[in-house]
């Protein structure tokens, strides 16, 4: 019981000690996020007959050349886009300004056009102010010499910390595996093979859906012409982290943008037809392809993992949120299969009914008289 208690303040003094590193953790856990996705690829090019630094640092050039080109060709196209859809924000205003809002007010008979106009006047003027709030924050950062030198620091510590992670990855699992207490070694190291099925499923598999559902839908609705492709295709497919989600969201927005640039059915059963794609390809190849069998988290596990990171750790909590709610789902399980096959549960699961003497003796009895 006292080890119990010295194992509990131990955890509330990391955790503690968690909250007050905050600031300087980010590059840290974004390096071992990067070094756990990097670390199969790696694994597999020293099973094709790569030392383990050549394999890292094919892994880790590629990634970063990708990772390069997707930035140098997405941000300028994003940017272009948001561009557009401020200003083509005004045109839905007006539409639910002169269509929707009398329409609310002949069956309820209430008229919103006041607050409407508030909130329009708000929403446009924040809008507008967008680029010079952005200047002005830029300003005050760059007055700060050392702030800038931290964020800069930080920035530069993710790429340096995940090349030696995922360099010696391996080595810190076998020597964590190790250090275990050998009575608890066999326990931990199932649980933490099943940690790594469920993280494995989300932050590997799931994120390739992710990635692959975005690029379906943004390359559909530029076919059809839609404005905005690239910006609604990269909204679904961050928001398909939780099943059905991505593609309500999708459509939402797509049909919208479609109904006021066509005004025509043919546009809104085109947009429909390009997310039923899109679940079609998730259903019939994502899922068995990247996913297989593996059980990820619960959509609602997922959205309060990463409300409750946010707000109790900022932005690395929401690093850290899918992964620790893997490990507490894999925990919990553990527990779970405990208690019901412990006699907490069952009072008679260990005893042993009586035979009567004028019933049969059971065969494997019989056996052993």
């Amino acid at each position: 019981m006292q080890r119990k208690w010295w194992l509990l303040a131990a955890g509330v003094a990391f955790l503690g000690l968690l909250v007050m590193l905050e600031p300087i953790l980010m590059p840290f856990f974004i390096g071992m996020i990067l070094a756990y996705l990097g670390d199969p690829l790696a694994d597999w090019l020293e099973d094709k007959g790569l030392s383990r630094h050549l394999a890292v640092t094919l892994v880790f050039s590629v990634l970063s050349v990708v990772l390069l080109i997707a930035l140098l060709v997405l941000v300028p196209l994003l940017g272009r886009q948001l561009a557009q859809l401020i200003s083509f924000m005004p045109v839905v205003f007006n539409w639910i300004r002169e269509t929707v809002l009398p329409e609310i007010q002949s069956f309820t008979g209430l008229d919103f056009s006041a607050d409407f106009d508030q909130v329009r006047s708000l929403l446009l003027g924040n809008w507008k102010e967008t680029g010079t709030f952005a200047a002005a924050l830029l300003g005050t950062v760059s007055k700060s010499g050392l702030a800038m030198a931290i964020w800069l620091g930080n920035l530069a510590l993710i790429p340096v910390v995940t090349f030696y992670l995922l360099l010696d990855w391996d080595r810190m699992k076998e020597k964590l595996q190790g250090l275990l207490p050998r009575h608890m070694e066999p326990t931990a190291t199932r649980l933490a093979h099943d940690c790594d099925e469920v993280l494995g499923a989300f932050l590997r598999g799931q994120l390739l859906v992710m990635l692959s559902l975005g690029i379906v839908y943004a390359i559909g609705l530029a076919i059809i012409g839609l404005k905005f492709a690239l910006l609604i295709g990269l909204v679904a497919g961050l928001a398909s982290i939780v099943p059905y989600l991505g593609v309500i969201v999708g459509i939402l927005i797509a049909a919208t943008v479609a109904f006021f640039q066509f005004g025509e059915w043919w546009a809104l059963l085109a947009v429909g037809g390009v997310f039923a794609l899109g679940q079609l390809l998730e259903g019939v190849v994502l899922q068995p392809l990247l996913l297989g069998d593996k059980i990820g988290l619960h959509p609602v596990a997922v959205i309060f993992a990463v409300m409750a990171g946010g707000q109790l750790f900022g932005f690395t909590g929401i690093l850290l949120a899918l992964p620790v709610a893997a490990v507490i789902m894999v925990l919990l399980r553990y527990l779970h299969d405990r208690y019901k096959n412990s006699t907490l549960y069952d009072q008679q699961r260990d005893s042993r009914p009586a035979v009567a003497a004028d019933q049969p003796v059971p065969p494997a009895a019989e056996d052993t008289q």
